[in-house]
């Protein structure tokens, strides 16, 4: 296996950022690094391995090179523009954005849940929405095991989901100044708007969950419904999710099904007030699954409670493990 060529666009944001943070704690194989941002980060000096590189500003000509992998998390108006010029050059782009999720040439993928659908890739693969991407990984063993009827997701979404915006907003809403990126204030409130209102009333977060989710457990027939809420967490996101299974459980088969899985940790212990919390998941790249028990209203369903830090599990710890599946499936 040779050493990487790698690009990382969207270099300076929070994900940009955490992306370097992941590639050296895993010691992806790096032999040439080029960071790429917008034309007001030009110029900035990030460190990766001790090493400084300057960001340069992103253009069309800049995959020109010999770039073998860019990491893409500028935004979905960047990655239209810029994935498949990139992709024309022969690099292989991994793109954190909405843009291409819903295409049916483009695997969303998800390496717990997914892995061998990076090998119909056609140059670009796309990162799953942070808050799906959290749900699926505990999704995918009970799918196999008690076939999923229907879905209801309840998330309490952080702030950092928003970016640094979300993060400002959060910081000055505690000093009592008005908000910027959100319509209300945020600081010791609930938001049950995340995006933009589609025509149906739910919103694009909500809509991202259901149709992403069908994608990537390969299950058109799945029922899901949806509401997503922004909460006054900063890092972190957690699901409240409902299901209904078609097959009979018992409790201890859940248990068993997520403690043989991976990517998972189960955090489930209510006699000594053992549950997964955004502070307790910060930092790390697993998913964590507590409050399962039985949902005793409906035949064979069941609730969890789901937590994962959302700028990591969400969004850069995933797509560094798509680029690890590259390597891994086509040998590079």
């Amino acid at each position: 296996m040779k050493n990487i060529n790698l690009a990382i666009v969207g270099a300076t944001g929070m994900v940009g950022r955490t992306f370097l943070k992941i590639l050296e704690e895993r010691n992806f194989p790096i032999d040439n690094l080029y960071l790429f941002a917008s034309s007001k980060s030009k110029g900035q000096k990030l460190t990766f391995k001790d090493k400084e590189y300057v960001v340069e500003e992103l253009q069309e000509t800049s995959f020109n090179g010999d770039i073998d992998i860019a990491l893409f998390s500028a935004g979905g108006e960047v990655s239209k523009r810029f994935a498949p010029i990139a992709k024309e050059k022969g690099v292989i782009v991994i793109d954190n954005s909405s843009a291409w999720r819903m295409n049916d040439e483009v695997p969303l993928v998800v390496p717990e849940v997914n892995p061998s659908d990076v090998t119909w890739h056609k140059g670009i693969i796309s990162n799953p929405n942070c808050s799906t991407i959290q749900c699926v990984v505990p999704l995918k063993p009970l799918h196999d095991l008690f076939k999923i009827k229907r879905i209801v997701f309840s998330t309490y979404q952080a702030v950092s989901g928003s970016g640094l915006g979300g993060l400002k907003d959060l910081e000055n809403g505690l000093n009592s100044l008005k908000p910027k990126k959100y319509p209300h204030p945020i600081a010791f409130n609930c938001l049950p708007h995340i995006d933009i209102f589609m025509d149906n009333n739910y919103t694009k977060e909500e809509m991202k969950m259901i149709q992403e989710t069908k994608k990537i457990l390969d299950d058109d027939s799945l029922n899901i419904t949806a509401t997503s809420v922004r909460v006054p967490v900063k890092f972190g996101h957690c699901v409240s999710i409902n299901l209904e299974f078609e097959r009979t459980f018992e409790i201890q088969d859940i248990y068993n099904s997520f403690r043989s899985s991976k990517g998972i940790i189960v955090q489930d212990d209510v006699s000594r007030n053992i549950y997964p919390t955004p502070l307790s998941c910060e930092g790390t790249d697993d998913v964590y699954v507590g409050r399962i028990r039985r949902d005793y209203s409906i035949k064979n369903g069941l609730n969890l409670w789901v937590v994962a830090d959302n700028i990591r599990k969400g969004a850069a710890t995933n797509t560094v493990q798509i680029a690890e599946l590259l390597l891994k499936y086509f040998k590079m």
